[in-house]
């Protein structure tokens, strides 16, 4: 079997790092180019935060782990992994997939207003303050801590197939 590969897909609330790994996971299919989609924020999605409660359980990483072999079992090498960090943890996450992976990584950026408006969309309406601060400061800590080996896409602007190509193109796995 080839050497499994994963993109890594970051970046703050309402860049849309869900509306394009969708994107991604239609292109690649019209494409035929075997791969999985792994929704990382819903990992360890529990209350209390196991990361709160159980420090050192990483149950993120453990979950990859166990989902992973799962693909791998059924014949998937390629993996797209959205989380908001994935960016900042992409090597940790990577060895938790357990077989040294070749691994890409992509912060989407996004302006603050544009970030507002799609985040009121899927609200339905108006949003938080407090929850547009916290996205905007996410999105700087992101961008000043992501390592400069990391690929940074804007997605100002683009639609999602336009952003999907982008990923396509840093992961390499279209047929030219």
């Amino acid at each position: 079997m080839p050497r499994s590969e994963v993109l890594f897909v970051g970046g703050r609330s309402g860049v849309g790092k869900t509306t394009a790994a969708e994107a991604l996971h239609d292109l690649l299919g019209a494409a035929d180019v075997p791969h999985a989609v792994i929704e990382g924020d819903l990992l360890d999605l529990a209350h209390p935060a196991p990361h709160f409660a159980h420090p050192d359980v990483r149950l993120a990483e453990r979950n990859l782990r166990t989902m992973w072999a799962a693909y791998r079992e059924l014949g998937y090498h390629r993996l797209v992994f959205t989380n908001t960090v994935a960016v900042l943890e992409h090597e940790r996450l990577s060895v938790a997939m357990g077989d040294d992976p070749v691994v890409r990584a992509v912060l989407l950026r996004a302006s603050d207003a544009t970030t507002a408006t799609r985040l009121a969309r899927r609200a339905g309406g108006p949003v938080p303050t407090a929850q547009l601060a916290h996205s905007t400061e996410t999105a700087r800590r992101l961008d000043t801590a992501t390592a400069g080996t990391v690929t940074r896409v804007d997605t100002d602007g683009r639609t999602p197939s336009e952003v999907a190509r982008a990923l396509a193109s840093v992961a390499g796995w279209l047929p030219t």
